[in-house]
């Protein structure tokens, strides 16, 4: 599916009822939406729930997505604001922990016995991503699975440039320290 058009002009177009306009879109997004909320969450149900939560808030407010708002800034603000809805129901329930018990005692069928390496890559930066706050998974996540600039994370954070910034230093050290040679066998 590729279609010329800017992402405005095809949530504009599905809007209008042209349903192809909204398979390209979807083509486009759903992938890294979905990388974004899984993640944040390290949940692949969770994210799972919230990736369909979310494509369902996007075709409810369509009508009233407008022109310039940028269909990407517009996407990952759903998603953010379902993630801080879900942060803040676990939060509520006090299942945080028991949402990590269930992360980390996963089947083992489920994690291939010859992993390549790649796969491996990806779990190990995973965990990484699992080690920082939510602020600073959300601000790495915003700036690099949906490109957001630091001003966009900071309005969507209700938190200042600077504040984005440091979040943003912290984590960037912080995986890279987790994510150094010999950082596996050194344990946490």
């Amino acid at each position: 599916m590729n279609d010329p058009r800017s992402d405005d002009d095809l949530m504009l177009a599905y809007a209008r009822g042209e349903m192809p306009a909204f398979e390209v879109l979807y083509e486009r997004y759903r992938q890294p939406l979905y990388r974004y909320l899984l993640h944040a969450l390290g949940d692949r149900a969770a994210a799972d729930d919230l990736y369909q939560d979310v494509w369902s808030r996007i075709i409810d407010a369509r009508a009233r997505f407008r022109r310039g708002n940028g269909f990407r800034r517009y996407a990952f603000r759903i998603a953010h604001n379902r993630l801080v809805d879900h942060w803040r129901q676990v939060g509520r329930r006090g299942e945080h922990a028991e949402l990590e018990e269930r992360r980390l005692s996963a089947p083992t069928e489920d994690q291939p016995e010859c992993a390549s390496e790649r796969e491996q890559q990806v779990r190990r930066l995973h965990e990484a991503l699992m080690q920082l706050s939510n602020e600073q998974r959300e601000a790495f996540l915003l700036q690099q699975e949906a490109g957001l600039s630091l001003a966009d994370i900071a309005g969507r954070s209700g938190v200042g440039r600077e504040t984005v910034k440091s979040r943003l230093r912290y984590a960037v050290r912080k995986l890279r320290a987790l994510l150094a040679p010999g950082a596996e066998a050194a344990g946490p």
